[in-house]
């Protein structure tokens, strides 16, 4: 009998796979079945034979169940056979046995658990639907057989506990519980819901997650609640079953309640569960968050949220490169492509919930709004708004706003997009549309930090993504070159230079790109070109064979140049031609194989190079200014270069040039020169007298005669001899020094007798003799002056870092050499109006336009009024006044800093009257300034303490410490600009602005900022040196006799104090605030104290803490309640006073803990005191309080009030009466103070108070309108004194302004009258709001209206206008005599 079994088996299963075979044999084969299916018959249990006459035949092994009638056909025909089987109910507990048994054998169980294989038998007209249900599902839905099958279907789980499924293995835990899903009924689903929550209270975690995924198909809907209270336990119980169980309650229907505590409790689990589980944990936060919670829920998410956690398998994979078994390197790689993975699988999750949840959108830009603290800030926020920009095009404008302010305000630096491109570029790269675009826009800022931003948008963009970004990233480079745009032209070239450096063969991919630029070299000055030209010469020489093309278009484009007679072209194609010599001339630093390439590499460029250094040599012969340019670009080469440049090329390229300077520019010293000059010759500022033998001279004044004379009388030389030019003397010079360097390892023993040398020059006792030269006479000193000075600037750039003790005192010498110069040169400019100075700088775009630079020095020195419309000069915008953080309050004048320092110092500091001439002065190096180490050492201390033999030490003074000083602030203020600064949208003049500043710009401002901090120490010192100066002055200022005489010491010492804090405040380094602000006491001058101020607050933290905010107000405070006189007795004036009088007031009333009583106190104590003072008084608690100056204070006060009135929150009706009574105590404050200010006008009645009346009169009708009016109607039943009070207070007010819009038309100022049409319609507005808070709150009879005559300032009727202007103007009335009982 067994063995006839498993015949049978093997028949079916054969059966089973010969379904296609023809009917012919089909029959046969289904006779051998019918034989052997009857003789296993008498095996059938009652299981097997009811299953079989109600459609189902059981298979074993691989086979599937066969179902033969319709799904429900089986379960009628079962449930009936059951019901109307003899043994009834006994039949079911059999059927169930032979279930049991049945299953014991897995695969049978398996059989029973998947879907019946779905057949229909020969000659059966009945239908079976493709897909069957299992026989487990099918006995389910049949009512007698349900509860005893789930209950043997539970125990059967337990089986398989410890089961381990493999790839392909069957998960009998997770088929049984799928059993139950989406049954058509349940007879005790609260039974089969309680036995599951046990079963997963027991069970392991792979089953647990089964059951808890399944809940949701299996519950009813009464069922939901009282089963997510349970998974939210289970939830804060331990983190396995997270996902889970927010999987099941994302799909349960839960009330709000509920769903705020599961997302509250999930919110809690964010920081620390597994990477792989995040993306669930937030798509359960998302999907759940309504409109008023939004914001609340998105702030909480992105605090909790942190990818660090997904760059440390990155950061695992780096360190392990290297390694050497190949199962560690793919297991690596494995984690990082799975962290990679969950980080995009997040960002998706956040992109759908941003793409259609319009609250959620909003809610992320409004969460990273209103974090304020940069310490808050996150990659996530920068890649969260990137992804709105890129998905959500409602929010795109307000996304690009909100990254631009955190920008400006400096919570996003670049540091932390670096990070974002480097760890998660995977999902930034989705992004990539939205990154050029916000890039490209950047770059139009006029924000330095944007802009900036914007460029490091670029080359992260270009290191991190594939080929099709990078293209498209050049691309875009080359379209903002061609532009025009100066700003996106710099910034463009700024980013190509780096990209070549770093990734010099990706960017040579896109070479034929970069080379376009060529076409639009016409837009480009000469920094741009040397730029241009760098770039090109590294992807030509980098590799041999891909860039010979490039190679052959620079040499036809700089020939083309060289060859022309525009100066323009001569000068760019002289700085190509030196970036091609430097290309050539680099080392060789890959190793064996590029040295072999060397000689291959100089015979292909030889021949062109050797036809393009002669056609050079051939410009440069003809104009002094090609040649000085040619020798400073070589110079500006080796520098850049230092310590790469291949010494062999760099004597064949250079040798020649610098073979000239001894037999041009050097002669041997002899007591008489011989030749007919306009002036006597004689040698000055020798240092070496007691070197006579073989002593040099700088032979100047001949060369200076030379050139001049020839330029006057003949005006062509003859071309047979090269003429020898002054013009080439200092940047010969410094050719020599930078190459004698190289050449030398940084010796300059060969050339050190140039330090000490005298010059040949004249007598300069110039004093009372300027008047009896002629003009020619005059121009010839200035420039011979001119030229000197530019010597010694260079000879102390090449000495300065000299060890030698003897050299140092030499420099020393030379610097007070400069400021002896300098104050002749200032009386000869003065003496000589128009002249035009030899050009020092020639890589300017026009040499030939420069000079009307100077022409207008001496006349701005005259006049003051032109000062403002100037803008030639180089950098003025660069020290401009901080900016203020709310509109209207900036000051009315707009003047450089530079001009108001020399209006203000034009009878002191020498440096003064030569700033205009600033241009024509050769640039300092930064290693000058290491000679700050040197102690100061006034002429007081000096005459009383040191002596005869002490004079003989060279020690830095005051006017050379000035010196130094002033030149270091504009190099900081050029390089490092506040992040307040503003770019000049239309800039009046193009390539001035790096004028006298060529080789700083070759540096990055972080190099220049690290140099910079290195004389932190010594600038600290002369700060405290000068804290004792004046501490010394203030105790000694009775002595009248010593008041006169150190005047001008007094001006030099107040000059230096100035330039150290302008130092500090462009720095930003300096990080004691205690340290600076106990300097406050000796403060020389009212500009010092504002810039003081000004430095405090760049250097607190942001947020600032209470403590600095309280020590901020009083500082403020107690400038400006000090009397501030010059040391002539004068007191301060002018427009630089006004305008830092202006900040300082406005620190005053920002950091103050209560501006209204700080605005109170100003406006009803110092007003009244400076009306009652004389005409030419002032207030005697805030001195710096005049007739003059009360514009001023009546700005920033009425800005301040207005300010604060709009910080008031808006009326709520949710507000409690002692919130409303907070409120309306405010409200009456600040109507009262601004009823103050307008009644000021009827005293103070000049033009710019009226303007500011207009102006901010009407915003704060406006704020009042929008935000007090809503309390008023919510408060007038319970505070209906305080509301009266408060609209009379106002009304008031009003009426005034009513009566200046009368004064404006009569008057018919233009200015005036442009605020009186929203005015006016911001006054009716008030009137009716009026009306609708009476009628809201039922008192309508106690308003009424009136007409409002015309009238001017003192209250006197316009008869003229009266009828014009009759009912068109009302004003409330609100009656105050109305009795209560009406109102109410």
């Amino acid at each position: 009998m067994i063995s006839k079994r498993k015949s049978w088996k093997v028949d079916a299963s054969e059966e089973s796979c010969k379904t296609d075979l023809p009917k012919t044999k089909k029959s046969r084969i289904s006779d051998k079945e019918n034989a052997s299916a009857f003789s296993g018959l008498e095996n059938e249990g009652v299981f097997e034979e009811l299953l079989r006459t109600s459609g189902i035949v059981l298979k074993a092994g691989e086979g599937q169940n066969e179902i033969a009638v319709d799904q429900i056909a089986f379960q009628k025909k079962l449930c009936l056979a059951l019901e109307k089987h003899p043994t009834y109910p006994a039949v079911v507990k059999q059927f169930i046995s032979g279930l049991e048994s049945h299953i014991k054998d897995r695969n049978q169980f398996k059989n029973c658990l998947l879907p019946c294989t779905p057949v229909r038998t020969e000659g059966s007209r009945n239908l079976v639907h493709s897909y069957c249900e299992s026989l487990i599902k099918l006995l389910l839905g049949i009512k007698i057989l349900q509860p005893a099958v789930i209950t043997l279907l539970l125990e059967k789980i337990p089986e398989f506990f410890f089961d381990i499924v493999g790839t392909f293995g069957t998960n009998f835990p997770r088929l049984i519980v799928n059993q139950f899903k989406w049954l058509d009924r349940l007879l005790d689903s609260q039974d089969l819901v309680k036995k599951l929550m046990q079963m997963v209270s027991v069970s392991p975690v792979p089953i647990q997650h089964d059951i808890i995924t399944s809940l949701p198909e299996i519950l009813e809907d009464s069922q939901q609640s009282e089963v997510a209270k349970e998974l939210s336990c289970l939830l804060k119980q331990g983190r396995r079953l997270t996902v889970p169980i927010l999987d099941a309650l994302s799909r349960l229907d839960l009330d709000a309640e509920l769903v705020a505590e599961v997302r509250q409790s999930a919110m809690t689990i964010v920081p620390s569960v597994k990477l792989e589980d995040l993306p669930v944990v937030v798509k359960f936060i998302l999907q759940n968050v309504k409109a008023a919670d939004a914001v609340e829920v998105i702030s909480d998410l992105r605090k909790s949220l942190d990818l660090s956690s997904c760059v440390l398998p990155l950061q695992i994979h780096s360190s392990q490169k290297k390694v050497k078994s190949q199962v560690q390197a793919s297991s690596s790689l494995s984690q990082v492509t799975t962290s990679q993975n969950c980080v995009k699988l997040l960002f998706d999750v956040i992109k759908l919930s941003v793409r259609f949840q319009k609250d959620v959108s909003e809610a992320w830009i409004k969460a990273i709004e209103n974090s304020t603290s940069v310490s808050d800030h996150k990659v996530l926020d920068l890649i969260v708004l990137l992804l709105i920009h890129s998905t959500n095009t409602r929010n795109r404008k307000q996304a690009e706003k909100v990254l631009k302010s955190k920008i400006r305000l400096g919570c996003m630096p670049e540091q932390l997009m670096q990070n974002a491109f480097q760890n998660h570029s995977t999902v930034i790269k989705d992004f990539f549309p939205s990154i050029l675009a916000l890039a490209q826009t950047f770059l139009h800022s006029a924000h330095p930090a944007v802009v900036s931003f914007g460029s490091c948008m670029y080359k992260q963009a270009f290191a991190a993504f594939d080929s099709y970004c990078q293209q498209e990233v050049v691309t875009a480079l080359v379209t903002h070159v061609c532009s025009g745009s100066e700003t996106e032209l710099d910034i463009s070239l700024d980013v190509l230079t780096d990209l070549v450096v770093l990734h010099t063969s990706l960017l040579m991919r896109y070479a034929t790109f970069v080379k376009t630029i060529l076409d639009s070299t016409q837009k480009l000055n000469p920094c741009q070109i040397r730029k241009l030209f760098y770039i090109l010469s590294t992807l030509a020489f980098s590799q041999k064979q891909e860039g010979s093309y490039i190679q052959d278009d620079m040499h036809m484009v700089i020939r083309k140049w060289l060859s022309s007679t525009v100066p323009n072209h001569k000068q760019m194609g002289i700085i190509g031609a030196v970036s091609m010599i430097g290309s050539v001339a680099l080392k060789r630093n890959e190793g064996d194989a590029a040295s072999l390439e060397r000689p291959e590499l100089n015979s292909e460029c030889e021949g062109q190079l050797s036809t393009l250094l002669d056609l050079v040599g051939f410009c440069c012969e003809q104009t002094p200014e090609i040649l000085a340019l040619y020798y400073d670009e070589f110079a500006s080469l080796i520098e850049k270069q230092k310590g790469n440049l291949d010494l062999h090329l760099l004597a064949e390229f250079g040798k020649s040039l610098v073979e000239d300077f001894p037999s041009d520019f050097v002669v041997d010293l002899s007591p008489t020169v011989h030749g007919s000059f306009l002036f006597s010759v004689k040698s000055l500022y020798n240092l070496d007298e007691d070197q006579s033998q073989e002593a040099i001279a700088i032979n100047l004044l001949p060369l200076v005669s030379q050139s001049e004379l020839g330029r006057v009388t003949t005006g062509a030389s003859n071309q047979s001899k090269r003429a020898v030019s002054p013009m080439c003397l200092s940047p010969c010079f410094r050719l020599l020094r930078l190459y004698t360097a190289e050449q030398n390892s940084g010796s300059l023993e060969e050339i050190d007798a140039l330090l000490g040398c005298p010059l040949y020059l004249t007598d300069l006792e110039v004093e009372g003799k300027l008047d009896s030269l002629s003009k020619q006479e005059r121009e010839f000193l200035c420039s011979l002056l001119f030229y000197a000075l530019n010597w010694f600037r260079e000879v102390v750039n090449a000495f300065c870092q000299q060890q030698d003790a003897e050299m140092k005192g030499k420099v020393l010498t030379r610097l007070q050499n400069i400021t002896e110069l300098q104050n002749v040169l200032g009386k000869c400019l003065a003496a000589t109006p128009g002249y035009v100075p030899p050009p020092a700088t020639f890589d300017c775009e026009a040499p030939e336009a420069t000079p009307s630079t100077s022409a207008a020095g001496p006349a701005r020195k005259r006049s003051g009024r032109k000062k403002k419309a100037d803008g030639s000069k180089a950098g003025s915008e660069d020290r401009s006044q901080a900016d203020d953080s709310s509109e209207g309050n900036q000051p009315d004048t707009d003047l450089s800093e530079l001009d108001k320092t020399a209006a203000d110092r034009e009878a002191g500091n020498p440096l003064a009257q030569l700033q205009s001439y600033r241009p024509y002065f050769r640039e300092l190096d930064l290693e000058v300034f290491t000679v700050l180490h040197c102690g100061l050492l006034t002429k007081s201390v000096l005459d009383t303490e040191m002596h005869t033999e002490a004079r003989e030490v060279v020690q830095l003074g005051p006017a050379e410490l000035c010196f130094l000083l002033d030149d270091l602030c504009w190099k900081l203020e050029h390089v490092l600009p506040s992040g307040s600064t503003r770019r000049v949208p239309f800039p009046k003049e193009r390539g001035n602005k790096d004028i006298g500043f060529s080789h700083l710009c070759q540096r990055s401002p972080k190099k220049v900022a690290m140099c910079v901090v290195d004389l932190l120490k010594p600038l600290c010192k002369h700060m405290e040196n000068m804290h004792n100066y004046f501490q010394a002055a203030v105790q000694n200022q009775g002595a009248e006799d010593e008041q006169g005489v150190n005047i001008q010491e007094h001006q030099l010492m107040s000059s230096c104090y100035q330039l150290l804090l302008l130092t500090f405040r462009s720095l930003f380094a300096c990080e004691s605030f205690q340290y600076l602000l106990n300097f406050q006491q000796s403060v020389p001058s009212f500009y010092c104290a504002y810039i003081l101020t000004q430095l405090l607050i760049a250097i607190a933290e942001k947020p600032m803490s209470g403590w600095k905010k309280e020590k901020m107000a009083s500082l403020a405070k107690q400038f400006l309640c000090q009397s501030w006189v010059k040391p002539s007795g004068d007191r301060e004036k002018g427009s630089q006073f006004n305008s830092a009088l202006h900040t300082l007031l406005c620190v005053y009333l920002e950091h103050t803990d209560n501006i209204l009583k700080a605005i109170e106190q100003i406006s009803s104590v110092g007003v009244p005191e400076l009306m009652n003072s004389a005409k030419d008084g002032c207030s005697s608690t805030y001195p710096t309080l005049n007739r003059q100056t009360f514009p001023v204070f009546f700005r920033v006060m009425m800005a301040q009030l207005e300010s604060s009135a709009k910080s008031i929150p808006a009326g709520k009706p949710s507000d409690s009466s002692k919130v409303q009574l907070e409120k309306l105590l405010r409200w009456n404050i600040t109507v009262r103070n601004f009823h103050i200010l307008i009644n000021l006008v009827k005293v103070f009645d000049s033009r710019p108070v009226l303007n500011i009346c207009l102006k901010y009169g009407r915003l704060f009708v406006e704020a009042f309108l929008k935000l007090a009016m809503p309390l008023l109607d919510h408060s007038f039943k319970k505070h209906t004194d305080d509301v009266q009070s408060l609209l009379k207070t106002l009304q008031l007010s009003t009426r005034q302004l009513h009566h200046m819009c009368g004064h404006s038309k009569i008057h018919q100022d233009i200015g005036l009258t442009n605020h009186v049409p929203l005015l006016k319609k911001s006054l009716e507005q008030f009137v009716y709001r009026v009306k609708a808070m009476l009628a809201f709150n039922h008192c309508q009879e106690a308003f009424w209206v009136g007409i409002l005559k015309n009238r001017d300032l003192q209250g006197e009727e316009i008869l003229t206008q009266a009828s014009e202007e009759k009912g068109s103007d009302e004003d409330s009335e609100d009656s105050a005599e109305c009795p209560a009982e009406e109102v109410l």
